[in-house]
């Protein structure tokens, strides 16, 4: 207490909330925040919180030092304090552990009504108070399960010959259209925030073989949906000398690994804290479903959808309808190139179709993956750059590629956050990370 230490509490070990088990009996120090505090009188029930999961400790007031008694009483939710006990099994309480406070010592007492209350909240009040919105149990888990799939997408792609290569944020050129390009001077020269690194990967395959980029992307779309952010994740893994069939087949795999991994590690969050129903993650296995473009649309035409027109690229509800006729992700296969970058191949024969591929996720979560097979062609690019508005000395670099060994080369982009979204059920991406950038927000 009082920031004292004592030769007998200085030889007490320092341990997490997650090791409580491995310490059962023993007398222990915790430090971490006080999550709420039932006020018994003589008893203090204090939860306390630290990162790694949530603990009871019951402050008995003759255990205690006067001072350090008095300190619990006055405790308010989110002060820091570290307490030292004896830990003890205990099934009624949270985690199954409970721990005696023999001593109290308040790091940081926080100031009383802290604004995020055990009620409800509206969701703006929420995203303004992001910062402290993360403490939550729900919300930590979220961002527990982020870090958890990033470890098991660069686990699989390393462990599968992919070379990781950071690619440019700031760029000269547009990679997915010019419309959602965020504008930034560059000493005098226009470039842009980051789209994709697709394009500088074609360039490292040469090099490397295998290889993917993962980070920060941006588009400026001013969407409002459920599934749009203006920054996101997004991991690029690229492969010289494969075709569209490989590029499915990887996908396929890779998406299995990621739920897989977050099923053996979060499956208690995912079922308690976020009451995702984990059968429907079970049932995401190899071989996907395949459809092409010509079949996808033959379904909507006798569904829902009658009237909607070849050509055109799908929305989230035809996406989604789509979707819920397989119990796990599907491909849809061969756009129309118009619907498509300009960097895709043609299919053989049918010039307005594509050799692309979208991942769409089952459950209404759309699209997570979006790739494909890239052209080698450099007349076929130099006209998508009169096509499209692009300036061909923009891409003088990237006819290059064509120019001096071009292999057929083919590779897929990730959408973290709604990855995210869908493993962990959740209905809108802006829970997907911690400070969410969106049409109007920007704060905090």
């Amino acid at each position: 207490m009082g920031g004292e230490t004592s030769a007998v509490t200085s030889t007490v070990p320092t341990i997490t909330i997650r090791e409580a088990a491995d310490h059962a009996g023993q007398v222990v120090r915790l430090q971490g925040w006080v999550h709420h505090r039932t006020d018994k009188g003589r008893l203090q029930f204090v939860v306390v919180r630290d990162g790694t999961g949530i603990l009871q400790a019951v402050a008995f007031e003759k255990d205690l030092p006067p001072a350090a008694f008095a300190a619990a009483r006055e405790l308010t939710q989110e002060s820091s304090i570290r307490i030292t006990g004896t830990l003890r099994a205990d099934a009624r309480a949270p985690g199954g552990y409970e721990l005696g406070i023999d001593d109290l010592e308040v790091v940081g007492l926080a100031e009383p009504e802290y604004p995020i209350q055990p009620k409800e909240h509206g969701v703006g009040f929420l995203m303004e108070q992001r910062h402290l919105w993360i403490r939550t149990p729900r919300q930590a888990a979220i961002l527990r399960i982020r870090a958890t799939i990033v470890r098991a997408i660069r686990a699989w792609l390393d462990g599968h010959g992919f070379v990781n290569v950071d690619t440019p944020i700031l760029t000269p050129a547009a990679c997915e259209g010019t419309s959602t390009l965020f504008g930034t001077d560059y000493f005098g020269t226009p470039a842009f925030l980051s789209q994709s690194g697709q394009l500088y990967n074609e360039a490292t395959i040469a090099a490397l073989g295998k290889t993917y980029c993962f980070g920060p992307t941006f588009r400026a779309e001013k969407s409002k949906t459920r599934r749009h952010l203006t920054e996101f994740w997004m991991v690029e893994p690229e492969m010289a000398f494969a075709t569209l069939e490989d590029v499915m087949e990887v996908e396929e795999q890779f998406v299995s690994h990621i739920v897989a991994t977050v099923l053996a590690e979060h499956r208690d969050a995912l079922v308690d804290l976020l009451e995702r129903d984990v059968t429907a993650l079970e049932a995401v296995q190899p071989p996907f479903p395949r459809l092409s473009y010509d079949e996808a649309v033959a379904r909507l035409q006798d569904g829902p959808f009658p009237d909607f027109p070849w050509g055109e690229d799908f929305g989230a509800p035809h996406e989604s309808y789509l979707a819920e006729q397989f119990d796990r992700p599907v491909f849809v296969y061969h756009y129309p190139t118009a619907a498509k970058a300009f960097y895709m191949e043609e299919v053989a024969g049918r010039p307005e179709v594509c050799r692309s591929v979208d991942l769409l996720a089952p459950e209404g979560y759309g699209e997570i993956i979006g790739g494909g097979q890239r052209t080698t062609s450099t007349a076929l690019l130099e006209r998508r750059f009169a096509e499209h508005g692009l300036s061909r000395a923009d891409y003088e670099w990237y006819l290059d590629l064509r120019r001096f060994g071009a292999v057929p080369h083919s590779g897929f982009g990730l959408g973290l956050e709604r990855t995210v979204a869908w493993i962990c059920g959740l209905q809108h991406v802006r829970e997907t990370t911690a400070f969410p950038r969106m049409l109007e927000k920007i704060y905090p």
